[in-house]
């Protein structure tokens, strides 16, 4: 406020001797010039002075309030970076302590660690990704129940298995429900890797996948992957789909697999469906066997397809399906006590009942 009010004074001082001294020069070197016109001209002079000085106070407030704008701006990104730091700190603390409940030996204290994964993934999508290969790897651990072929001495026995399949269901049911939907196009396609896991009434429908590894899995009751799709490559490398007590069905109707899609060695035991699936990709059904009725009426393939040695027990529906790539189909076992409908030029082995019988 010092310097302020020194510059005013100044100023008006220089507009003070600027007034005198125009007004003076202009009385003795200019003889025409009357006093009221030598005067308004020094006040002209004078003013302008003014003006300027009020321009320069005028431009040195904008300046100072850029300067206060431009440090509130650094503060408050500053205060901003804080706050993501602390957020990232309160996250990683929630998603460690969920990690390490999940070991917890109450199954209620455990299913409420996976919904404590899943909300973090839900409320920081940059985590979606991480909490799903948690999800995948408690699936990942071996686990027996009487429904799987486990045999159990006690009640006891029984009633801790139930307890720990109610968590891995929930565990499916949340990896179901953070994967986007088909139609959500904008949204990543995340992995999923299930090697070897157990899993039972796994629905994947709508759903879209990035890369699905279920090699060595073993997959219970009725599954259904329909209308999902998969951007990444698909491995069901030795799979057993549908073993136990009642056999479950396949369903993988209308699906889109984007890459490959891996089913060599795979043993369906319930019925399988492929039902105007489209293969884009390299696809190996190559010593599969169906143990039960395969439809895969109006598919597509859009490379090669490689059935070598798959063997099939029982009804087969290729009726419609298209071939736009190399097929590989040396060594196909048929039933022949069931409908078989395959594309022409397919020639398949005669199983053993049929050799012996003739």
């Amino acid at each position: 406020m010092g310097e302020r009010k020194i510059g005013l004074v100044a100023t008006i001082c220089i507009a003070v001797v600027v007034l005198l001294g125009v007004s003076t020069a202009l009385l003795i070197f200019d003889t025409r010039t009357t006093g009221a016109d030598a005067l308004r001209t020094g006040g002209l002079a004078a003013g302008s002075v003014v003006a300027l000085y009020a321009l320069w106070l005028n431009d040195r407030r904008r300046r100072t309030e850029e300067l206060r704008q431009e440090t509130e701006r650094e503060r408050y990104e500053l205060e901003n970076q804080r706050a993501d730091l602390d957020r990232d700190r309160i996250a990683d603390e929630r998603f460690a302590r969920a990690v390490e409940l999940l070991g917890h030996e109450t199954d209620q204290v455990r299913v409420g660690a996976l919904h404590a994964l899943a909300g973090l993934a839900r409320n920081r999508p940059d985590y979606t990704q991480t909490v799903l290969d948690v999800l995948c790897s408690y699936l990942r651990r071996p686990f027996a129940h009487e429904r799987y072929g486990a045999v159990f001495e006690t009640q006891e026995e029984k009633d801790e298995a139930e307890r720990w399949l109610q968590v891995r269901l929930t565990a499916q049911r949340l990896v179901v429900e953070l994967l986007p939907r088909v139609d959500d196009t904008g949204a990543p396609a995340y992995d999923l890797d299930l090697t070897g896991a157990t899993l039972e009434y796994f629905e994947l429908t709508d759903r879209k996948v990035g890369t699905l590894t279920l090699r060595y899995g073993k997959l219970f009751s009725d599954n259904n992957f329909s209308r999902s799709e998969f951007h990444g490559p698909v491995w069901f490398t030795a799979a057993t789909i549908g073993p136990g007590r009642l056999y479950g069905r396949f369903r993988c109707d209308d699906v889109v697999f984007h890459q490959l899609a891996w089913f060599p060695g795979t043993t369906f035991h319930g019925r399988a469906n492929f039902r105007r699936t489209r293969f884009s990709g390299t696809t190996k059904f190559d010593q599969s066997h169906f143990g039960n009725a395969l439809s895969m009426t109006d598919a597509e393939f859009h490379t090669e397809a490689d059935f070598r040695g798959a063997r099939f027990d029982a009804d087969v529906d290729l009726s419609g399906t298209t071939f736009r790539g190399e097929v590989l189909n040396v060594g196909i076992t048929t039933s022949p006590d069931h409908d078989v409908v395959l594309p022409a030029g397919w020639a398949p082995t005669p199983s053993t009942s049929e050799r012996s019988g003739a």
